[in-house]
C-alpha cells in the first residue's frame, strides 16, 4: 500500500470510531505501532485535527472531513456487484433505492475507474420470486427496522395452517428462499419462517423492545448450539 493510500485509510478508520487505539489501526493496515505513531504525528502537522495521544487512543475533531467518493477501482467494483445482487434478490423498492444510490456515485468517480466498474464480469441473473414474496420481503424488513410486531398466516412444511404475532429480527437468504428469524409470541421461543409460505402478513403499531433472550444476537447464538 502506498503510504498516501494508508495515510487517508487512517483518517478513515479514526473517523469511523470514537476512541481507536494504535495497535488496532497498526493490525488493520498490517504496520508497526511506531509507524502509525509517525503517521498520526504527520498528519496533525498538516493541519488534520486528530486528538488524543499514543496509549490511550485517537478520534478526528469535529468539523473535519474528507471527500466521501475517493472509491479505489476494487472498491468500485464491490459496489457495482452489490448492486447486481440487490437487483436480483431483493425486494422491487430496496433494489431501486441501491440503483439510485450507485447512479449519484457514478457520475464523480474518475473516467478510468468507472468504466473498470462497470465493465465487472459479475452477474446475478433474476431470481424469479412470486410476488407474495417480494412483498413479504419488503414489509418484513421494513418492521425489523422500525421493530413492529406482525401478524402472520402461515403453513408450515406439512401445510398445516397457524396464525401468529412475531418479533421480526432478521431477514436470511439462502440461495432459494428468504426466510426470517422471529421470536414467536404463541411459541415463547425463537422460530425461522419461509417468506413463500406466509400466506398473509400485517403490519402492527405495536412495537418491541430489545428484551434479554429474544434478540437477534440471541437467536444466532441459538443457532450455533444446535
Amino acid at each position: 500500500m502506498r503510504r498516501a493510500d494508508r495515510l487517508f485509510q487512517l483518517v478513515q478508520l479514526i473517523r469511523g470510531r470514537r476512541l481507536t487505539t494504535a495497535h488496532f489501526l497498526a493490525q488493520r493496515l498490517e504496520v508497526s505501532e511506531r509507524t502509525i505513531y509517525r503517521d498520526i504525528a504527520d498528519l496533525q502537522h498538516q493541519g488534520v485535527p486528530i486528538e488524543g495521544e499514543a496509549g490511550v487512543g485517537y478520534r478526528l475533531g469535529v468539523g473535519f472531513d474528507l471527500p466521501p467518493l475517493m472509491f479505489t477501482q476494487e472498491e468500485a467494483g464491490a459496489l457495482v456487484a452489490s448492486v447486481r445482487l440487490a437487483q436480483a434478490w431483493l425486494d422491487p423498492s430496496m433494489a431501486a433505492d441501491a440503483e439510485a444510490a450507485l447512479g449519484k456515485i457514478f457520475p464523480v468517480l474518475p473516467a478510468a475507474t468507472r468504466a473498470a466498474a462497470e465493465s465487472l464480469p459479475i452477474y446475478a441473473p433474476a431470481m424469479v420470486f412470486d410476488t407474495g414474496t417480494q412483498k413479504s420481503l419488503q414489509l418484513l424488513r421494513e418492521a425489523v427496522q422500525s421493530r413492529r410486531k406482525v401478524h402472520v398466516d402461515y403453513r408450515d412444511v406439512a401445510g398445516k395452517k397457524s396464525r401468529r404475532v412475531l418479533w421480526p429480527l432478521g431477514c436470511f437468504y439462502w440461495g432459494t428462499v428468504w426466510t426470517l428469524a422471529a421470536w414467536c409470541e404463541s411459541r415463547q421461543d425463537f422460530r425461522a419462517f419461509r417468506m413463500d409460505r406466509i400466506a398473509s402478513l400485517k403490519t402492527l403499531d405495536e412495537r418491541f423492545g430489545h428484551e434479554a433472550g429474544r434478540t437477534l444476537a440471541d437467536f444466532l447464538r441459538t443457532v450455533k448450539t444446535r
